[in-house]
């Protein structure tokens, strides 16, 4: 992925928003068309005596951004999260919102809390705070997270640590780009990023084979880690391409239970992707 243009100030609210390429948009409809077609589940646990239903955002940025290289703002994934839940009927009980910088976290917390959402604010390195959150969040509840980082440097732990709870959807941003450009690179460091979003699988994975094939069979692994902390094996990787038409990232949404794959795969249709496999 390239490098990120400097936040600026959003006219709109004088707070910072950050910079992301049109394909944001993609990605936001994407989360936007899910969150509304599984409002007949969460509606089961909203309201008086009823666990509640969060969503999550591990990396949620300001809650603003502008289109790179345009003076076009548009919301973040944590405001796009909110707002769809509002607008389908069904709003989440609560909003938790993470990021390493203090000063765009502050920013998305003060934005949601002018939109009156149920917000809390964490502020650290996401494998910290998914621990934190699966001690915390009440276990009966319905969960949805968002695993949005910038390039393939998702800790699995993270992952691990959300899985913990009973009832839980993760959409998961893999970087197609960064697993393509830097695979040589990665495979030659002792420990690499791809060490930490699949662990162990350098004994699972051939090197010896056609690059695409390894990269292919590393992915598979990946989703066989994901299938043993009892996730629905059947993984959809939806594709959003560049302006060029150039891969950029999957979206992966994975499931305990296979309803939440039946509302993804519609999402996704409606959306028109790609898949992976």
């Amino acid at each position: 992925m390239t490098e990120r243009e400097e936040p600026r100030l959003d006219p709109s609210d004088g707070l910072l928003a950050m910079s992301v390429g049109d394909w944001a948009r993609e990605k936001h409809a994407l989360l936007k068309l899910y969150i509304e077609i599984a409002r007949a589940v969460r509606r089961k646990f909203v309201g008086a005596g009823k666990a509640g239903a969060t969503f999550v955002d591990l990396y949620s940025g300001p809650g603003r951004a502008y289109i790179k290289g345009t003076s076009t703002f548009i919301d973040g994934s944590p405001l796009v999260g909110w707002r769809a839940s509002v607008d389908c009927g069904v709003p989440f009980t609560g909003i938790h919102i993470n990021d390493t910088d203090n000063e765009l976290l502050d920013a998305a917390y003060v934005r949601l809390t002018k939109l009156s959402a149920p917000v809390s604010k964490y502020g650290g390195e996401a494998q910290q705070v998914a621990e934190r959150l699966a001690t915390e969040l009440n276990p009966y509840a319905l969960h949805f997270a968002l695993l949005d980082p910038f390039n393939l440097v998702l800790p699995f732990d993270v992952i691990r640590s959300l899985a913990r709870l009973k009832r839980i959807d993760l959409l998961i941003h893999v970087s197609a780009m960064d697993l393509q450009r830097n695979w040589g690179r990665y495979t030659k460091q002792a420990h690499s990023p791809l060490d930490d979003f699949a662990p162990g699988w350098r004994e699972s994975v051939d090197l010896a084979q056609p690059e695409e094939s390894a990269r292919l069979s590393f992915v598979k692994y990946w989703v066989g880690l994901l299938e043993k902390l009892g996730f629905d094996g059947d993984v959809r990787f939806e594709l959003i391409k560049g302006s060029r038409n150039q891969p950029l990232y999957w979206l992966v949404l994975v499931a305990k239970h296979e309803i939440a794959m039946k509302f993804w795969k519609t999402a996704a249709q409606h959306g028109k992707t790609q898949q992976m496999f």
